[in-house]
Order: C-alpha cells, then structure tokens, then sequence
C-alpha cells in the first residue's frame, strides 16, 4: 500500500474543510463572492416551471442552479453580513408538509443561494452577503420548485371561494403569499383547508 502525499493529505483536509462549511450553518469571515446579489423576485427563468399537479410530499429538486437562478438568487459560499431563522410549517387537509433539507443547496458542489434549508424541520437559513436585503418566501417555493399562488400550494388547490391562509407570527396575511417578505425568527404558517 502507499503512502499518501504531503500534497494529498492536504487536498484531502482542504476537502473535509469546504465539506463541512457547506454542510452547517457555519460563518466562514474569510469567504468571499465574487458575484453580486440579484433583486428578490420570484420569477422563473425559461425552462423552469413550477410544480403544480403533485401532491405532498415534495422533494428537493436536483436542478438546483437553475432553480436558483429563476429565483434571482446566486449560488455561492454562505453569506455572513446577515443571518436569521424563519419557521415555515405546511398544513393541507389537516396534515402536515415536511418541508424538505436541502432547498437551495447544489448537491454537486455544496455551493448554496442566500435561502436555503439545512433540515427537514421547516427551518429556512437566511445568509446574506449584504445587510438589509429582502428574501421573499416565492423564492424559496420557486427553488423548491412547487408552486406557491394564492389559491394552491403544489398539486393542492382551495376550493371554490377559499386561498390559501397565510399567518406570519400569528398574524394573518392577505394577498399573495410568495410576496410574503422573510424576517427574523418569523414563524410562517401555510394552511389549505
């Protein structure tokens, strides 16, 4: 058997290093992106369409720059100008959505956009490269890849008369709930009867 290179040895902790910062929520002060941060809309680029037939549960997708790139979003080292945590919980027909890791995360290189999931738990990692910027929940159902209107969630769709309710911290929304704007410890509740 042989015995590793000093040059090997090293590419392999250089390796476990960027695996490890990609894996957590960990700050890297020394990481920096070269690209800049795009606006917050929740548009889809050309070829990316939505999910709107399947019911839940919804994977993350394997197409992950290019749903990131539909949500106007970059991918890259995690930001470290801003960090916060808000709560997403899914509730249709009276059960709960898991929301899934990995949203946002590109599996072939650990790069991530600035909204991303970690866990299964509802958790969405806001890390930002510039105080101040504005996330909304679209882009997160557009990197998701599961469509987020006022009346379906996905394959999920309301019934005559009724949309989707929509509470941020316990407080009702109206209107569109991809334009509802992310916050601090905010806990977001989708709900479909």
């Amino acid at each position: 058997m042989n015995k590793p290179t000093h040059a090997q040895l090293a590419a392999a902790a250089v390796t476990a290093v960027l695996t490890l910062t990609a894996a957590g929520c960990g700050t890297d002060p020394t990481a920096t992106d070269a690209t800049s941060e795009t606006s917050s809309s929740s548009s889809s680029s050309a070829g990316v369409v939505p999910d709107d037939t399947s019911l839940p549960p919804w994977p993350a997708p394997s197409d992950v720059p290019a749903r990131v790139a539909a949500a106007g979003l970059d991918l890259g080292p995690m930001g470290t100008a801003e960090h916060y945590h808000p709560t997403l919980t899914i509730t249709i027909d009276g059960q709960p959505v898991p929301v899934p890791p990995n949203i946002g995360v590109d599996p072939d290189t650990g790069a991530m956009s600035a909204v991303h999931t970690h866990e299964g738990d509802g958790t969405i990692h806001i890390e930002a490269h510039t105080v101040g910027e504005k996330f909304t929940l679209g882009q997160l159902f557009t990197q998701w890849g599961i469509a987020l209107t006022p009346t379906q969630i996905g394959g999920a769709k309301a019934n005559a008369g009724e949309k989707v309710k929509v509470t941020s911290s316990g407080t009702h929304v109206p209107g569109d709930p991809a334009n509802l704007q992310l916050e601090p410890d905010q806990q977001i509740q989708l709900t479909l009867p």
